[in-house]
Parts: C-alpha cells; structure tokens; sequence
C-alpha cells in the first residue's frame, strides 16, 4: 500500500486500485445499500417464514376438520349398515338355539300323548333318587307332600319315556335335565344329580312341583313357555326353563319341562365382549338373561330380583328395550350412567325375547383420533424437514453473502420467492377445492422437488381418496336403502294379499287349513289361497308363476285376482281355468305363465271337484298314509289361447287330509345337485300323518332345510295342507 498525494487529497491504493473520497464514498456508499438490502432481505425472508408457518398451520387445521368431519359422517353409516345386520344375526344363530329345545319339549309332549291314548304302564320299576346314581344321567320318581306315587295312575305311562328323555339329557349340550310333573303331585326327572333329591338319612326329598314356576307358568299360557333366571330347587343353581302342558281328552295331564344350560350360551354372549363392545339377551319379562361378565353396565339376576329394564328409570333405555322385543330397531344412541353407547335390538321370536349389541361411541371414534394422529405425525415430519433445511439455507446464504453479497442477494431472493409461490398456491386451490367440493389436484407449481412437493403429493393423494371413499359410500348407501325399501314394500303387499291368520275360519270345525309360502327372494311368484264360496263350498288353490322376484309378483297378483273373481262367481274349476286362460293371454305380452291347482270342497261331503294346469300332483292322505294322486294336467294359464281343462273328483272322508304344493318342494337341490324329489316328500308326510295341518308344513319345511344345509334356495317354496274332520254327530242330528 502507497500513499499517494494530489492537491491536498491523500489517496491510497489497494491491490493495484486507487481509493479516494470519492471512490470511498460510492464504496461505502454501495457498502452501505448492499448491507442494507442484505438486512431488508433478512427481514423479508423473516417476514415471508412466518407467513409460511401460519399457512401452512391453517393449512393442516382446515384439513383435520375436513378429516374429522368425513370419518364421523361414513363411521356413522358403516355403523348403522353393519351393527343391525349383525344384530339381526345373532338374534336368528340364539332364536335357532331355544328353537332346538322348543322342538324336544314338543316331542315329549307328543309322545306322552301318544303313550296316554295307548294307556299301557311301563312294566319296570319306579326308582326313587339314588345318590350312587351321581354323575350317570338317570331316571327318578318324586313326589309333593303326603302323596303316595302308587295312586298315580299317569305315572307309570309317562315313565315309558325314560330312554328318549336320558337319550335328550345325555345327546345334548344345551340340556341340564328334562322331567315330566303331573297333576296328581307325581314327578317324573332324569339328570345326573340324584344326592341333592335326598336327605340326610337317604329319604327323597319332597318336591312341590305343581308350585314350580315353570309348571304354573305353562299350565297359564296353555303353551310354549319359559322362565326368567329362576333356582334349581334343590342345587339352587340359575337356569332357564321350556316348558309345555300335558293334556289328554282336553283334560290338563302335566306340564314337560327341560333346563337349559346358560353356559351354553356363552359362546354367544362372550366372544362380543372385546373393546367394550358385547351383546346381551333380554328376555319377555325385561330381565336381562344373558350377558358377559365384567361388562360395566348390566347383571345377570334371579327373576325375583331381577330389574324390569323396560320400567327403568333411564326413560330412552326402557323404550329401547320394550321395542327391541317387538322388532328390529334402528341403531340408537343411549347414555348410560354419563356415557354414550350405541343399541341395537332384535327379537326372538321362538321365546318372545330379544338380542341387543352394545358398543361404546367411544370405540367408533378411535378411527378418527388414529387418523388425525397419523396425518400429525406427517406434518410434523415435514415442518422438521422444513426447518432444518431452512437452517441450512441461513447459513450457506450467510457463508455467501461474506464471499458475493451480490449473488448471496440473487439467491436468497430467488429461494424466498420459489418457497412462497408453492405455497401459496396450493393454500388457494385448497381452499378452493373446500369450498367446491372439487379434487385438489397436482401441477406444475408444486413440483418443487422438495418437502413441498411431496406434501403437495399427499394432499393431492388424501384428496383422491377422500372424495372416491365419500362417492363410493354414498353411492352404495343411496342404492342400497332405495331397493331394501322398495323390496320390504313389496314384500308386505304380497304378504298381506295372501290369507296369512290361522286359523282363517275360526268358527268352522268341519276342515282344518294352514298354508305357507317361503319366497327365493324379497318377493315370490307362487300364491295359495282359499276362501268360501257360500256356506257350503270352500275354495282351494295354488299356483306357480314361470317368474321370481317383482315380475313373479305381479304376475301373481294378477292371476291371484282373476281366479278368485271367477270362482266367487259360482263358476266350476274347469271353467276357472279356461275363462282365466283366455284373461291372461289377451294381454299376455311378456309370455309369462302360470301353473294352477283348483278345487272346490262341498264342506258337508267331502267331496272336491278339481282341476289341474299343468301344477305339481297332489298328495291325499286315506286311511292313515298320504300318496300322490297323478290328476290329469291341462296346459298352463297364459301358455296357449283356447285351452280346455278337464274336472275330476276327490271324495274325503273324515280324517283325511289334502297336501298340495308347488315345484319348489320336490326341485330343493343340496350341494351335491340332488333334488329332495316327491318320494322324499310323501315318506315326510307319513312320518306322522296324524299330525295338524300346521306341524305337517313345519316338519316338512324342516325336513327340506336339512336337506338343502348351504345351498342357495334357487325357487319360492309354497304348500297347503287340508284336513276334512266333517260335521260332527251332533251337528249331524240337527
């Protein structure tokens, strides 16, 4: 360095540069403005940071509530569709349960019955309880005070049951014992507890079955009946009993009873509770029957102690409940002792009690909190990336500014705004997309290649997802609710155009009827029907439309209608059928048909002229055996214009009976392709041709939904059963 002086003014110079005042001046000059723009760049990219954060804070608040919203709204659905159909499930897997035991306590009924009209006594040995019996399922008397079993003359008739009775105790799971109490203070058990029937010295202990509540309870509904939770009464243990009365020449003989086991229903109840999530059974009476242990909200009681839960005090419980044991509700929301719990109900019709799942809202909100906890962890992932990337960038910049203010100038002002621009526009387009309900979608701003692409990427992506999810269920929602209701509709219209009340003709006992139609779908193509023509001549019909669903109902309801019509207008079966056929086929453009079986019964003789279109052979039952009577067919309704039918007669005799039917019984296919055939059919019927009309169609719709098991039921199924008792002697005489 040199000193240099002109006129006065020092100069130096630097590195080969000569610095006067001047040049001084414009150096600190430009010192000056570049430190000062660098300052104000510092400011702004301060400023412009913080503007960053609040966006993207907004950002990810709006997005949580969009999150927040959407989950709550398609929890709810999936919610409503899954817990009813559940509910409805589980309701049916209990119903078939007590079904079970429902059917044993009938069938010991019967053959007490059957075994008291014979009246031959068993020539074995009455035994009293023997405690070394203890373990092994056996047969015992007891009696109430002061009666002597001797005197019974019921008792040793009802004991030729003892091999079936031991035969349902020891076979079945769901059966603690089953016994017999007869009206003369006499009781007939079998269990494998016999020490607890005796006293200390080895005597019985005195039993007062007519004062048990399952024999009272049976004797007063003249029927099924079942207990609440009630003691053993004498291992004081809580049990459950069916029970049915006993009677012979309409005289009340004694009531059956059979225990069921409630551990046997734990599978039920126990496997629900996880989560605070788990299913309880109510019965008639309120009381809650059946529930998992540990539960928090409801106990399993005796029936004297036992809280009537439709007299609760919890007003939206009670109505709950006293409807759960009606019908299917709709899914509720209940608080319980300060919390929220969602309630479904359904019924049991077999017991008359109902099946109720519980779930705490709490649970269904957890999905949520997972997903905002998810999409917290992501943000705070990026905003890390973020802030540490920004660090660096401060110090790099700094590093450049000290080296080139000028390019350090350049890029910190480029950086800043390429960092602002992004987000600034995807702030705009999602907000906008909130507001419009449009996708948010990716472009070419964000494509940063950066932590703001990839949460652009995210967004984009969540959006997608999100607006499909939505769209989807909605959708299926939308569809699925429209058919169901149309099709329920539909369903009772056809239900209520069919007699459906048995008996129909309460004060007629000259003819018994029942009648029922199982359709493959909502609504079926088949119809019964039956009605009096005058005071003398009843109506009898089926039928089979070519079609299912909506199509075959219509077209049923059309035929249902123009045969009644006919008929009321005292035409005979052949001429039903012809002036039917030429109903039909005028108008017939869609080339359906139907398949028709008519008679009518003059109810004073028991004779039936009948007729047949092309239907199923129907099946006579004459001196105790049903058989197929192969009638001559005419062609089907609606097949063929012109077409004449031919008449033949039935002549019943008191005690028999008419099964008719539709291709739905015969053609029932299992899994391995076989069809349950007319030969399976009539040797069902003879199983018991002596039964009613009603037991007839149950054991035979039994006897078809054992052979189908899995297999999907492709036809509707339709059958009418027909007994002729005739006018009775004193009827006769008038």
């Amino acid at each position: 360095m040199n000193a240099v002086s002109r006129e006065g003014v020092k100069l130096k110079k630097v590195f080969g540069v000569t610095f006067g005042s001047l040049q001084k001046k414009v150096v600190t000059l430009v010192m000056i403005v570049i430190l000062l723009t660098v300052g104000l760049l510092a400011l702004v990219s301060y400023y412009q940071n913080q503007m960053l954060v609040n966006i993207v804070e907004d950002t990810r608040n709006e997005q949580q509530q969009a999150i927040s919203r959407t989950s709550e709204e398609t929890m709810s659905k999936i919610l409503e569709t899954s817990i009813i159909r559940t509910t409805v499930l589980e309701a049916q897997k209990a119903d078939h349960e007590f079904s079970e035991v429902v059917n044993d306590v009938q069938m010991l009924r019967r053959m007490a019955v059957l075994l008291l009209r014979k009246n031959e006594p068993t020539s074995e040995q009455l035994m009293f309880p023997d405690p070394a019996n203890d373990g092994t399922v056996s047969a015992m008397i007891l009696t109430e005070e002061g009666i002597d079993y001797r005197t019974s003359a019921d008792l040793p008739i009802i004991a030729k049951i003892k091999d079936t009775m031991i035969a349902l105790d020891t076979d079945s799971e769901k059966i603690n014992g089953c016994y017999i109490g007869l009206a003369d203070g006499t009781h007939f058990v079998v269990d494998d507890m016999s020490s607890d029937k005796v006293d200390e010295n080895g005597d019985p202990l005195p039993f007062p079955v007519r004062q048990r509540p399952w024999y009272k309870g049976a004797v007063e509904a003249d029927g099924i009946y079942f207990t609440g939770i009630i003691r053993d009464a004498f291992s004081g243990e809580l049990g459950i009993t069916c029970s049915v009365p006993i009677k012979h020449s309409n005289q009340l003989v004694g009531v059956v009873g059979i225990d069921i086991v409630l551990e046997s229903m734990d599978e039920l109840i126990n496997f629900s509770r996880k989560n605070n999530d788990f299913v309880i059974v109510v019965n008639d009476q309120g009381h809650v029957i059946l529930a998992p242990s540990g539960n928090g909200l409801f106990t399993v009681q005796a029936a004297d102690q036992a809280e009537d839960l439709r007299k609760s005090d919890n007003r939206e419980l009670a109505e709950f409940i006293t409807t759960a044991l009606e019908k299917t509700t709709e899914l509720k929301l209940i608080t319980i002792g300060g919390k929220e719990f969602y309630m479904v109900g359904s019924p049991m019709p077999t017991a008359g009690w109902a099946v109720v799942s519980i779930i705490d809202k709490e649970i269904t909100e957890e999905p949520e909190r997972i997903l905002l906890s998810e999409y917290d962890q992501i943000n705070e992932l990026a905003s890390s990336k973020f802030k540490d990337g920004q660090k660096t960038t401060i110090r790099s910049s700094i590093l450049l500014v000290l080296g080139v203010l000028l390019v350090a100038l350049f890029l910190s002002l480029s950086a800043s705004h390429e960092i602002a621009k992004p987000i600034e526009i995807m702030t705009k387009n999602i907000k906008r997309s909130n507001m419009s309900g449009k996708l948010f979608e990716m472009n070419d701003a964000y494509r940063t290649n950066d932590e703001i692409e990839i949460l652009a990427e995210s967004f984009c992506e969540l959006s997608k997802q999100t607006k499909k999810y939505i769209n989807d269920i909605t959708e299926i929602t939308k569809e699925k609710e429209r058919v169901r209701t149309e099709m329920q509709l539909a369903n009772r219209i056809q239900h209520n155009s069919i007699p459906h009340v048995f008996p129909p003709f309460p004060d007629r006992d000259e003819f018994e009827i029942y009648a029922s139609m199982d359709p493959a779908r909502e609504v079926g193509g088949d119809f019964y029907d039956y009605y009096l023509i005058d005071d003398d001549h009843l109506c009898l019909v089926i039928s089979d439309v070519s079609g299912k669903g909506v199509p075959g109902a219509l077209f049923m309801m059309i035929s249902k209608v123009i045969v009644q019509n006919l008929a009321m207008l005292g035409k005979g079966p052949a001429e039903i059928l012809a002036k039917a056929n030429e109903a039909i086929c005028a108008n017939n453009n869609e080339e359906m048909f139907v398949t028709v079986w008519i008679g009518i019964l003059e109810i004073s003789t028991g004779r039936i002229i009948a007729a047949n279109a092309g239907h199923e052979y129907p099946a006579i039952m004459k001196k105790g055996e049903f058989s197929l009577l192969k009638d001559r067919h005419g062609f089907v309704i609606g097949g063929m214009e012109g077409m004449g039918y031919k008449e033949y007669e039935i002549c019943l005799e008191p005690g028999d009976k008419l099964f008719v039917y539709t291709d739905g019984v015969p053609e029932s296919t299992n899994a391995e392709n076989e069809m349950f055939g007319t030969d399976r059919m009539i040797d069902v019927l003879n199983e018991d041709p002596q039964a009613d009309p009603e037991q007839i169609l149950k054991r035979m719709s039994t006897a078809i939904d054992d052979f189908v098991g899995e297999a999907e039921q492709f036809d509707d199924i339709t059958m009418m059963c027909v007994a002729y008792h005739g006018k009775k002697k004193d009827d006769q005489s008038v």
